[in-house]
C-alpha cells in the first residue's frame, strides 16, 4: 500500500494523493476560490443534515469547478457504529448526494458513481416509475426535471470525467 493510500475497511481504500485538504482549496482565480469554498460549505451543511453524521473531523476537495461541481471527501464522527467514517459528497449545479467510499477510492470514481446513481433516477423518472428506493433527488421526478438532470450528467461525463480516465481505469475491478 502506497503512502497516499489509507485502508478504510475490507472494500475501501482512499487515494489521498487525489485530494487536497479543505484549508488548501484554491481555484484558477479569486472568484473561483470563493465559489469552491461556498461549495465546500454547501457539502458540509448537506452532510450535517443527516442524523448519522455527528460531526465533521476533516474535509478534502477532489474535483472542483466553481459553480459547476465539487467532489469532496469527508472524515466524519459517525453517530452509529455501522456508519462509515469516510464519505464523498457531490454538490454543484446539480442535486447534492453522498457516495460511500466502497468502490470509490478517488474523486473520479466517486463522481462516476454519482453519475451512475443519478442516471438511474433519470431513467426511472422518465419512465414514470417510483423513485422511492433509489438515490434521493431534491426535485419532483418529472420528465422535465429528469431531462435537465440528464443534460448536466452528460456534461459531467463528457467534459469533466474524460480528464480522469486513468483514475477510473486504475481502480476498475
Amino acid at each position: 500500500m502506497g503512502q497516499a493510500e489509507v485502508e478504510m475497511g475490507p472494500k475501501s481504500k482512499i487515494d489521498f494523493s487525489k485530494v487536497v485538504p479543505a484549508s488548501h482549496i484554491t481555484g484558477e482565480d479569486e472568484r473561483e476560490t470563493v465559489e469552491l469554498k461556498a461549495m465546500l460549505q454547501e457539502a458540509s451543511t448537506y452532510l450535517k443534515s443527516f442524523k448519522w453524521c455527528k460531526d465533521i473531523k476533516a474535509a478534502y476537495m477532489g474535483i472542483g469547478i466553481g459553480g459547476v461541481v465539487g467532489v469532496f471527501l469527508f472524515r466524519i464522527r459517525p453517530a452509529r457504529p455501522e456508519v462509515d467514517e469516510m464519505v464523498w459528497v457531490i454538490v454543484g449545479d446539480l442535486p447534492p448526494a453522498y457516495i460511500t467510499v466502497d468502490n470509490a477510492p478517488n474523486p473520479a470514481c466517486a463522481l462516476d458513481a454519482y453519475i451512475g446513481a443519478m442516471e438511474e433516477w433519470v431513467s426511472t423518472a422518465k419512465a414514470g416509475k417510483s423513485v422511492e428506493d433509489i438515490i434521493p433527488v431534491n426535485v419532483p421526478p418529472t420528465r422535465e426535471n429528469a431531462e435537465q438532470l440528464e443534460s448536466r450528467l452528460r456534461f459531467l461525463d463528457r467534459e469533466i470525467l474524460v480528464h480522469h480516465k486513468d483514475d477510473l481505469r486504475k481502480w476498475a475491478v
